[in-house]
């Protein structure tokens, strides 16, 4: 039997993607928040949404 080549799988795939449309001040906040705190933009708008609807992580 051959080992298994690729990524592993993630625990939780992000398989959902969204669109959407900023203004250049947001953008510039978003990617300064970013490089501050080592993440991707993804991650931080994740995060966003989680403080919105009051999850707790």
């Amino acid at each position: 039997m051959s080992p298994k080549t690729g990524r592993p799988k993630a625990d939780n795939p992000k398989a959902i993607k969204y669109s959407i449309r900023i203004d250049e001040k947001t953008e510039q906040r978003l990617v300064e928040y970013c490089l501050k705190h080592n993440i991707t933009k993804g991650e931080a708008i994740r995060q966003g949404i989680h403080l919105l609807l009051g999850d707790k992580k």
